[in-house]
């Protein structure tokens, strides 16, 4: 995917940045842009503007314009509010904007994302890099930017920003019980850097703070550890059904069946009861923050 700048009358809110492009392997997702650019297209027609002057009225060049109309562009919030102001469409063009909240991000990452918001529980064991509902903005665009092969600068930032929605999960009300088990190396690995680092220690810190977040560091000199085979994650819903997934088991797949989820529950009560407890962790990741 490329990433081209569009000149515009608007100044920078006009310009052609990434994390906006369609995924064209995500038929559902490029169907629902190109009918909300068909929409967009209608309305202003019926208004009896050309795409110029439009993309004038609302600080967008007409390239994008064409781009949002054609379906080859999922269109900015504020683009549609403007647009919906512009044209006098009442409020339709506008509430189109929870139609495609989702559709910028992948879809993989949308499936996961709306298995958490119905998670009840969710326990999860990290060995490489901290769980994405921890990081922070600078931490998981230095941990995307650093995958080989490389993902463009569009992917990049359409993956952060995947991640970012994702943890809305911790405003969520009733708040669900979560727990994280880290290894040691998660909190002393810079990735991005040493002040990239700082700041992501200091969000576990807050995070951990939370009723009803646990967190807890899995030490390296530990003799005994029930999750070498990578990382796992198990989510319980309120209907009392589940899912499970595990690094290397079951083809790494999200699995339901009872027999593969117990195993998978079963190292994750290993792990956590070999792990510091919640409160050794917060002292131990001050220890690494005061040492970083």
């Amino acid at each position: 995917m490329s990433v081209e700048q569009v000149g515009t009358s608007g100044g920078g809110e006009g310009a052609d940045e990434p994390g906006w492009e369609v995924d064209p392997d995500d038929e559902s997702g490029a169907a629902l842009v190109a009918s909300v650019g068909r929409q967009i297209k209608a309305w202003r027609e019926s208004a009896g503007m050309r795409a110029g002057e439009f993309g004038a009225a609302i600080g967008y060049g007409e390239d994008l314009v064409y781009k949002v109309e054609g379906g080859r562009r999922i269109p900015r919030p504020e683009f549609l509010d403007r647009a919906d102001d512009v044209l006098g469409a009442g409020g339709k063009l506008a509430m189109l904007k929870r139609e495609l909240a989702e559709v910028r991000y992948p879809k993989k990452i949308r499936e996961l994302a709306k298995l958490e918001a119905r998670a009840m529980e969710l326990s999860a064991y990290g060995s490489h890099n901290l769980h994405g509902l921890v990081q922070t903005e600078e931490y998981a665009r230095a941990l995307f930017g650093m995958r080989r092969p490389a993902f463009t600068a569009d992917e990049v930032e359409r993956l952060v920003a995947a991640r970012l929605a994702r943890q809305s999960i911790f405003e969520r009300s009733p708040a669900p019980e979560l727990s994280f088990v880290q290894e040691e190396v998660t909190l002393r690995r810079h990735l991005g850097g040493r002040m990239v680092m700082r700041g992501q220690l200091e969000r576990l810190l807050i995070l951990g703070q939370l009723r009803n977040v646990e967190i807890q560091v899995m030490p390296t000199e530990r003799d005994d550890h029930a999750g070498m085979g990578g990382e796992m994650q198990v989510l319980k819903f309120g209907d009392g059904s589940a899912v499970g997934r595990s690094e290397g088991d079951f083809g790494s797949r999200p699995v339901s069946d009872p027999k593969h989820l117990r195993i998978i529950e079963l190292r994750c009560g290993i792990i956590r009861a070999q792990a510091l407890t919640p409160r050794e962790s917060l002292a131990f990741i001050e220890q690494v923050l005061g040492e970083t």
